[in-house]
């Protein structure tokens, strides 16, 4: 069985790392580059980046601070945030990133996928996909959160896969920054219903939300921010206590 990952993810605002509760009320929880470095000594599997300021204001991601945060990694790094063209994945891969995350684009213009998984390979093209409940059942939510796109999660992360993403990175803005748990449901909804890898985000807490997530979840990968940043949780202890649970992880010292 394939080692499940943790990923820490760096939602970064105007040059800073931001973390907030259902895409709202943003807090600053440090310096990017910073946190990145501490993660990498930790042992987190992957990182994301993510500029969550980039699409709302009309501008590309932030080159620098990508740059910036490669030079401090031995992990994979993804970034996202204002892909709008392959011209801007190739800007971002040229800075360092090892994948590229697009959301609103993919929506807009789903080709993108292709033109970037043909230039750079499926393993480099992550659809990132932000869910939430709606009267009729889940829907995805573009623009930040902020524009609900008519399509439903599942239906879309098929899509995305069948167009060349090599992975999915679902949120779900009802548990972002709750540290209620991982919505499972949506999780293992998707999960089952793609072929490609599935990254599981929004809700994290305690060590058994990131196990329930694995299991009854049936997610590649669990995602978190605050419970990271703000140091609630170890990284090598997680990985220990998951390990403990049948849930195969890579655990210091290990290489893919």
């Amino acid at each position: 069985m394939l080692a499940r990952r943790l990923i820490a993810c760096l939602d970064v605002s105007h040059g800073q790392v931001v973390k907030g509760v259902n895409f709202g009320d943003l807090k600053d929880a440090g310096d990017p580059v910073a946190l990145a470095r501490r993660y990498n000594e930790e042992g987190i599997d992957e990182l994301v980046v993510l500029d969550i300021s980039a699409t709302l204001e009309g501008r590309s991601a932030f080159i620098d601070t990508i740059a910036a945060i490669a030079r401090e990694l031995f992990i994979p790094l993804t970034a996202g945030g204002g892909i709008r063209s392959l011209a801007d994945a190739r800007a971002v891969i040229d800075a360092g990133a090892d994948k590229v995350s697009v959301n609103t684009a993919a929506l807009l213009d789903p080709p993108i996928i292709s033109a970037i998984a043909e230039t750079y390979g499926s393993q480099a093209t992550v659809v990132a996909i932000d869910a939430q409940m709606a009267p009729e059942g889940y829907e995805v939510v573009s623009r930040a959160g902020t524009s609900p796109a008519g399509r439903a999660p599942l239906e879309w992360a098929a899509a995305a896969a069948t167009l060349g993403a090599g992975e999915i990175l679902l949120t779900s803005i009802d548990r972002d920054g709750t540290r209620q748990g991982f919505d499972c449901r949506l999780t293992s909804e998707v999960s089952a219903g793609v072929p490609i890898p599935v990254i599981a985000s929004g809700g994290a807490g305690t060590y058994e939300h990131f196990a329930d997530v694995f299991t009854h979840g049936q997610a590649d990968a669990a995602l978190a921010a605050s419970v990271f940043h703000f140091q609630h949780h170890s990284v090598p202890s997680l990985k220990r206590w998951l390990s403990t649970r049948n849930i195969p992880m890579r655990l210091t010292g290990e290489r893919c």
